[in-house]
């Protein structure tokens, strides 16, 4: 569990931070803010309870606190006392309902009060006694992690009277205060306003000492802002997945075996970016209506738009379905108690018993049993089938410290890893995990990984890279599929010069790239999408950061290394730009002619089938459409066909013939897409859906036209063919029933 935070921010209102200077385009408030908002959205965004969060504001118009009958205490505002704001989410939707529908009402509010004021009247020291007592007011004697941040431009009056009994106030409340200044001097940053205000430079002398007297830090906003470009590195605790004994033999029936008490926690983790959820938007009703029949699973505020009092969750509903023997065609619905569980088998159910399948339910007890010893060069690393853990000693047990170490250096001097059968817990199935030793100057410990059954291992055979076998049996190592020596030659050059590795003046390789500085693009992107969006929802996003991007492709010394060595294997590669498909009406199309130029048709007496009979429909559809250049043709081939299903449909008994016609409609479809007139088609399916809901075409087809809808083979609409008249609107109401 993460430990509990409380942060009050300070933001500076003045007159002052309304103006504009060294060419920014935006006032020296709104570029600070871009810090603050980026700050709390990320705190929102990890979803503690435990991570509160407060605001005060400094220079304002008004006085709002709870010593505002000091006058020293004037013009100072508390926009938002300290509170949870970080609730439990799941998927992408669930953490942007979060922001919107929890803290959007008072990020909206803060936006509007956190706005230049009319005055520069305020004590910058006195803020800082304000953010002081609402921490100790919330946070009392319990364990936080406390911290101020005061953003300001440094002007105005700033008194140091009672200094000392701040600091020593924040020290010993364990207090961390930073310091962020709009256009302070920093020499570690590199920066240096010039003819500044002298007023401005005591100020900021004062509050670096302040900052350097508490043990807390100063720096320039630039800086600050500068450092958003990093993706927030998230930490957290490893819980235990295992607490149990290690061993070497049965200690039950053996005197002489190991038995070691072990723990087990993560080394490694996949994290995945939020998931996306399912949400719609109700239809027909009103923003308050909407608020009266508002699903359980979105609770929506007071203060939120009509737009996101229209949306609510999806519920999945599932039903199940027996064909109905006394009726055929149709089916009844039964309960999921009634049904009996099966196992895929291929492509068959197969029923096992609840009694049948207790039998084979494999009793197991919770315990690391050594199986074997494998010489590490002999193990492969590609049979790794999960992410790491690390197995420790008990963590008050001396006795099994002492002995865990000795079996790590054991292994270590013998270079081998111990191969290990894993039940986490009782009647729990079994796993085959690898133990390696990993000995650092204050930590031990064994990495564990999760081998393959031989069950999981699929062999497969390729043919060789360097070498041809001929269907004799001959051996063939100069073939046209197999490269030369220069072409090997220079592939090889060419994948030296992507080295991402470099080396320095002695030699020594270094790491363009260091492992810690590499991010995951998708997490930290769409965790920016997400924060932004709550911030400012109508603005569009930025691009993503260089730090990001690094990755994303090589750098620019590294292609100019590679240049020349690229051109060099395109030469020898003979590599040849395909040309593009040329586009065309179908049915325009011809066929390659034989390179005798004998008409084949001709003389084998060819006649074009002009009649599509219903045993052969598909095959005997394409052949009509082969070589008509006109849409009378076309048109006559359409009618054949449609003629073809009404038929099928009139005789079909139940939904005997169902998935024929859909099939038919889906050739249908795709012909008449590729032949550019989809016309056709969507007159016959608008004509099929009227016999359909008029019962003209032997009996009740409604369960027809569901699975038409379901296998979207509907109308052709405008974004499948450009030549259709067909909004996707208009396709969803004629898809309708």
């Amino acid at each position: 569990m993460a430990d509990k935070e409380a942060t009050v921010y300070i933001i500076d209102v003045a007159k002052s931070m309304g103006k504009r200077h060294h060419g920014r385009t935006i006032s020296d408030l709104e570029w600070a803010m871009e810090y603050v908002w980026d700050r709390i959205t990320k705190t929102v965004a990890t979803g503690r309870k435990t991570a509160t969060v407060g605001v005060v504001g400094l220079r304002t118009d008004d006085t709002s606190n709870d010593i505002k009958n000091d006058d020293n205490y004037s013009h100072i505002s508390v926009f938002q006392g300290i509170g949870q704001y970080g609730l439990p989410h799941r998927g992408l939707f669930a953490a942007w309902l979060r922001m919107c529908r929890v803290l959007m009402p008072d990020l909206r509010r803060l936006r509007e009060v956190i706005k230049p004021s009319n005055t520069n009247a305020g004590d910058a020291i006195s803020s800082i006694v304000v953010a002081i007592q609402m921490i100790i007011a919330y946070c009392k004697k319990l364990k936080y992690r406390r911290k101020i941040i005061l953003v300001t431009n440094g002007e105005g009056l700033i008194s140091s009277d009672g200094l000392d009994e701040i600091i020593k106030k924040v020290k010993s409340d364990n207090i961390e205060l930073i310091i962020l200044g709009v256009d302070f001097d920093d020499p570690e940053y590199g920066f240096k306003e010039e003819d500044k205000d002298p007023a401005k430079a005591e100020n900021e002398a004062l509050l670096n000492g302040l900052a350097d007297e508490c043990d807390g830090s100063f720096a320039t906003i630039a800086q600050a802002i500068s450092m958003l470009e990093l993706p927030l590195e998230k930490s957290i605790r490893g819980i235990s997945s295992f607490k149990g004994e290690l061993r070497l033999g049965d200690p039950r029936e053996y005197s002489s075996a190991l038995c070691i008490q072990v723990e087990r926690y993560p080394r490694t983790y996949v994290t995945r970016p939020p998931t996306a959820s399912s949400f719609a938007l109700r239809s027909g009703t009103s923003a308050t209506q909407a608020d009266s029949t508002q699903s359980s699973a979105t609770v929506v505020p007071d203060e939120e738009t009509e737009a996101e009092a229209r949306l609510t969750g999806i519920r999945n509903a599932r039903i199940y379905q027996i064909p109905d023997e006394s009726s055929p065609g149709t089916k009844i619905e039964v309960q999921r108690d009634d049904l009996a569980k099966g196992y895929e088998y291929g492509r068959t159910a197969v029923h096992i018993s609840q009694s049948d399948e207790n039998i084979t339910n494999l009793e197991t007890d919770q315990a690391l049993e050594i199986i074997g010893f494998i010489h590490n060069d002999l193990y492969d690393r590609y049979m790794h089938m999960s992410t790491c853990n690390v197995i420790i000693a008990q963590k008050t047990n001396d006795k099994a410290i002492l002995a865990l170490s000795s079996f790590i250096h054991g292994l270590f001097e013998k270079e081998c890893y111990a191969v290990a059968r894993l039940v986490t817990k009782n009647n729990k199935p079994p796993l085959i995990v690898l133990l390696a030793p990993s000995i650092e100057p204050d930590y031990e410990c064994l990495l564990e990984v999760q081998l393959p059954f031989a069950e999981d291992v699929r062999s497969y055979r390729f043919p060789p890279l360097d070498k041809v076998v001929t269907v004799s049996g001959k051996t063939v190592t100069e073939h046209r599929n197999l490269p030369d020596d220069d072409l090997l030659y220079a592939m090889s050059r060419y994948v030296d010069s992507m080295e991402i590795v470099s080396n320095n003046e002695n030699g020594v390789p270094l790491d363009t790239i260091p492992l810690d500085e590499m991010y995951s693009p998708v997490i930290h992107r769409i965790g920016l999408a997400i924060r932004r969006r709550a911030i400012h929802p109508s603005e569009s996003l930025p691009s993503p950061s260089s730090k990001l991007m690094q990755v994303s492709q090589p750098s620019e010394e590294a292609q100019a290394r590679a240049r020349k060595h690229l051109e060099r294997l395109e030469k020898v590669a003979d590599v040849k730009k395909v040309p593009p498909k040329t586009k065309g009406r179908k049915r325009n199309h011809q066929a390659d002619k034989p390179l005798s130029g004998l008409d084949v048709d001709g003389l084998l007496h060819h006649e074009k089938r002009t009649k599509i009979s219903s045993n052969n429909t598909i095959p005997e559809f394409k052949q009509a459409l082969v070589g008509t250049d006109n849409i009378e043709g076309v048109s006559d081939s359409v009618n054949q066909m449609g003629a073809i299903i009404e038929d099928q449909i009139r005789n079909s008994l139940g939904d005997a013939n169902y998935d024929r016609v859909v099939e038919e409609l889906g050739v249908m479809k795709d012909e008449l897409v590729a032949y550019e007139e989809p016309g056709l088609y969507n007159d016959f399916l608008r004509r099929l859906k009227k016999m359909i809901l008029q019962n003209e075409l032997a009996g009740d087809r409604r369960e027809l036209w569901w699975l038409i809808r379901r296998s979207n083979v509907g109308l052709i609409d405008k974004s499948v063919s450009e030549l259709s008249n067909v909004t996707e609107q208009e396709a969803r109401e004629v898809g309708s029933p």
